[in-house]
């Protein structure tokens, strides 16, 4: 534990605390025309000693290190406690005391819910937080009377509140909340399938787990993907060979833009004359030119040109009927 003030202390017993509302600290604190305590005193005045006092005012047992107190006497201390808090106003600086102690004794419920969510992506130290605020609400909630044990109580609502952190805030992209709730359905539908059938569910084991149309778990799945967004300059895990994400991104490529008249041509150029054919191989796949042509045929530059234009004269009627 650490040696600064703990919260209840803090929280508790205050220097600007109203006199009325604060009975136990009248009777250490020094008035306003006594003189300055002494040295070997002024340990009578710290936070500490004052705290004493209100334990003693309060009738509280005494509480060790919270560090030291196991799960048994701490749900022991914490039914005394709220035993305690019914009686107290609130408001007041008892029941501040009372209620903050509370809260510290049973930090331990926090970090295990929150341990439930360790591989999220989100700082365990703000899951911590938020899970404590759902601690605070189950204090306040809770009734002695129900006999129901308080971390029995506390557990739902404490997870309710973690779960509703990462629900409103950890998505990249906002989607409804149906589908929201219907990831975390899927998720654990799909645990709990893949456990028994000791591989992953499909698409319509999940639709029938969850009573849901093949359909609505597809659009389940779709969305949970705009849960978390990856920098496109994230580095590979150790065991990928791959290189970053930019650099397995897809480029345009210009040569699809032709391949639909590519293969409308293809039946067109099988019935030209096999000189034609030769032609044209000659010219755009073999990239000659028209006197390089010639020469290779035996013609002449100017025939070569005359024969290559009717060829694609020819070739650019047909493309036109078959549109």
């Amino acid at each position: 534990m650490e040696d600064t003030m703990s919260p209840r202390l803090d929280h508790g017993i205050s220097d600007s605390a109203d006199p009325a509302t604060a009975p136990a600290l009248e009777a250490t604190a020094p008035s306003p025309d006594a003189a300055a305590p002494s040295a070997e005193h002024s340990a009578q005045y710290s936070p500490e000693y004052a705290a004493e006092a209100l334990v003693e005012e309060l009738h509280l047992p005494e509480i060790p290190p919270y560090d030291e107190v196991g799960p048994v006497d701490a749900r022991a201390l914490s039914k005394t406690l709220f035993q305690r808090l019914e009686t107290l106003h609130e408001g007041t600086h008892e029941y501040a005391y009372v209620r903050n102690t509370l809260v510290e004794l049973n930090l331990a419920l926090v970090k295990f819910a929150a341990a439930r969510f360790r591989s999220r992506s989100e700082p365990m130290e703000d899951i911590v937080q938020v899970g404590t605020i759902g601690l605070i609400k189950a204090i306040d909630r809770f009734e002695l009377g129900r006999g129901v044990e308080f971390p029995t109580f506390a557990m739902p609502t404490i997870v309710g509140e973690i779960k509703r952190f990462f629900r409103d805030t950890s998505w990249s992209v906002r989607v409804p909340r149906r589908l929201q709730e219907l990831r975390l359905d899927l998720a654990k539908a799909g645990d709990e399938l893949a456990q028994r059938l000791d591989r992953a569910p499909t698409v319509e084991e999940l639709a029938g787990r969850l009573g849901l149309s093949a359909e609505e778990v597809v659009e389940g799945m779709a969305a949970s993907n705009a849960y978390t967004a990856s920098s496109l300059d994230a580095q590979p895990e150790e065991d990928d060979a791959e290189g970053a994400l930019a650099d397995r991104i897809g480029y345009e490529d210009h040569g699809l833009e032709g391949i639909e008249y590519v293969e409308s041509l293809k039946p067109l150029i099988a019935e030209l004359p096999p000189r034609d054919r030769r032609i044209l191989s000659l010219r755009f796949v073999a990239n000659m030119t028209q006197s390089e042509i010639g020469e290779e045929l035996g013609i002449s530059q100017m025939h070569v040109s005359r024969l290559l234009s009717r060829t694609l004269d020819k070739l650019r009627k047909g493309l036109m009927v078959e549109e």
